[in-house]
């Protein structure tokens, strides 16, 4: 693509458009593949008279994904990226420029992806153990008293192959009932504590331990969530844009630890501690129980039903896991 203005002489049979302030060159066979189109009609007849200042035809619509229009175009099939984002504006672009072939291919992609999702496997499970903390208690002047408290940490497992979901959930436990909104850095209640992450297992199955965002944002949390590696050579402006970090490299794994404070425990001495509670619609997740009963409540609205409950198959309040499927 040139950057910059070209000579007064044009090519016979090369084009170069200005679509908001993207420039692409083509030729005339490629921009009148499809007659029956939007750019078909523009470019049979008399040339456009809407040019830039460089004498660039211009085209006032989205830059980026004309990418995918004039490739198109060129090749006659849709090579999307994985896990590209923005297939509702691709729509719109190729509805604006009345590609029926593009159109098409579009929503047989859609409904692709909307299968693949609908086929689904959730699995959930908390742990908890406890850790016996010891600290002083000033009773007045040089007069102290050992006391001790019980930490019960929770440690919570979720897996699911519709990523799509884990978004959702995280949404979900990102609120706060102090006023700490997803998305906002901050410590507040229901934030993912900074150290409360453990190593999270993404589309490849690799083990990592990088810092994540929560909803494309950071915050005070890690959620293991790693942005891809771009190899295309327009990818370092275009494809940032195209994709949150979840859709970019497949994340079906969640691991979250927290821990209610107890409350003979001091704030400072909990606070000493590196861990936080959690809470969901401003309501403290206290036990294991609670945070299950969360996840049944989204799992359930997403179209899962419970495959299998432990430990016991007739107690699903009281369970420890759960196994959702969806078909």
């Amino acid at each position: 693509m040139p950057g910059t203005c070209e000579a007064p002489g044009r090519t016979p049979g090369l084009v170069t458009l200005n679509v908001g302030g993207k420039l692409y060159s083509t030729t005339l066979d490629t921009l009148t593949r499809f007659p029956d189109s939007m750019l078909g009609a523009m470019f049979r007849g008399p040339q456009p008279a809407l040019t830039d200042s460089c004498g660039n035809y211009f085209i006032d619509r989205d830059g980026k994904a004309f990418r995918h229009i004039l490739n198109f175009l060129r090749f006659g099939r849709l090579d999307l990226p994985e896990g590209y984002a923005e297939l509702s504006l691709l729509r719109a672009e190729a509805d604006f420029y009345q590609i029926r072939p593009l159109l098409e291919e579009l929503r047989r992609v859609e409904a692709e992806r909307w299968r693949q999702r609908r086929n689904a496997v959730l699995h959930a499970d908390v742990d908890v153990r406890k850790r016996l903390v010891h600290f002083n208690v000033r009773r007045g002047p040089q007069n102290y008293e050992l006391s001790s408290s019980c930490l019960h940490i929770f440690t919570a497992n979720v897996f699911c192959t519709d990523k799509h979901f884990l978004a959702l959930l995280r949404r979900r436990l990102g609120q706060s009932g102090s006023g700490v909104e997803e998305g906002h850095s901050g410590k507040g209640v229901g934030q993912f504590p900074r150290n409360s992450v453990r190593d999270s297992i993404v589309g490849n199955g690799d083990f990592r331990g990088q810092k994540g965002r929560l909803g494309g944002s950071e915050t005070g949390g890690e959620l293991g969530i790693w942005p891809g590696d771009s190899t295309d050579e327009d990818e370092s402006d275009e494809e940032a844009w195209d994709y949150s970090p979840v859709d970019t490299k497949t994340c079906h794994h969640l691991c979250l630890e927290w821990a209610p404070r107890p409350a003979e425990l001091p704030v400072a001495e909990y606070a000493k501690q590196k861990l936080q509670p959690l809470a969901v619609g401003g309501r403290e997740v206290r036990t294991g129980h609670e945070f299950l009963e969360e996840v049944l409540k989204v799992a359930l609205a997403q179209g899962f039903r419970v495959d299998s409950v432990f430990p016991d198959p007739a107690d699903i309040l009281n369970a420890r896991s759960l196994r959702f499927v969806r078909h």
